[in-house]
């Protein structure tokens, strides 16, 4: 049983060639771009939704779904490099980041949870598991992510670059399933999302994690109302910066308009898009 379900890509264009050829590593290919999405209605849907069904939705479940469902459009997007080659992903995973104190008063630490296949889940169903998941992680819980946690802290700080080298090459190069040795499977999914606005910052870009294999970084900023125009009027609208960083190995400026369309898509249409209330 192999750690990600893959299939190799063959029809690689010369561009592609050229930037796996041009960049041996995810240290360096690093793109950034930012966005104002209008969440008017995005944000009018959210208080709908949160009276209909009493649940704690917020911006990052909504971007989640997006963000899944237009990798499910651009599967080119949703895949990992082995040995230069690139190989799609056979299923679309969020990686949700997670803030925790790390035993004591004022230690934080950074953790995470992975929801799949979210681009075919219900707003409920992706809050449901999400919050399951997330009280695992933060109450210890989690016997996966707890066994690699206490492990790392016991390598020296010398030995911690060379052994994450390492967990990526077995885990992603070899595509070893390594849960028998308390790794867990496909960690980190195939898009990374933080929701930076919940500590008041509007704009910020999230750095390439080499060993995650993760291609796309999203950073969602606060939603603010600013003066923008529309219909030819400037009026007061609710708008919130998305900040990305992709690979640009195998993620170019096409994948990125097709990710901003689906994106600007959802937030404009959520009823249309998302549960029915």
């Amino acid at each position: 049983m192999p750690n990600i379900e893959l299939e190799p890509k063959d029809d690689v264009s010369s561009f592609r060639r050229i930037a796996i050829g041009t960049w041996e590593t995810s240290y360096d290919p690093s793109v950034y771009g930012t966005m104002e999405v209008r969440m008017d209605k995005a944000m009018d849907y959210l208080a709908r939704f949160r009276k209909a069904t009493g649940r704690r939705v917020t911006v990052t479940h909504l971007v989640a779904k997006a963000m899944a469902a237009a990798l499910a459009r651009m599967p080119d997007a949703n895949a990992i490099l082995r040995f230069n080659k690139i190989y799609l992903r056979k299923q679309i995973g969020v990686f949700f980041q997670v803030a925790m104190d790390d035993e004591g008063e004022g230690k934080i630490d950074l953790s995470g949870a992975t929801l799949y296949d979210v681009e075919k889940k219900s707003v409920v169903e992706i809050i449901d598991e999400f919050e399951q998941k997330v009280r695992k992680v933060k109450k210890r819980e989690d016997p996966a992510l707890e066994g690699t946690r206490s492990a790392l802290k016991k390598i020296p700080f010398a030995l911690m670059n060379p052994t994450l080298k390492l967990l990526s090459f077995l885990n992603y190069t070899l595509n070893l399933d390594l849960t028998p040795f308390g790794v867990p499977k496909d960690a980190f999914g195939s898009v990374m999302i933080t929701n930076i606005g919940s500590i008041g910052l509007d704009q910020a870009f999230v750095p390439l994690v080499p060993y995650s294999r993760v291609p796309i970084l999203i950073a969602l900023g606060a939603v603010r109302e600013q003066p923008v125009v529309e219909n030819g009027q400037v009026v007061v609208g609710k708008v919130m910066k998305v900040n990305a960083t992709f690979d640009h190995r195998f993620i170019d400026g096409l994948h990125a308009a097709i990710m901003s369309r689906v994106l600007h898509e959802h937030m404009d249409r959520p009823d249309e898009f998302f549960d029915k209330l």
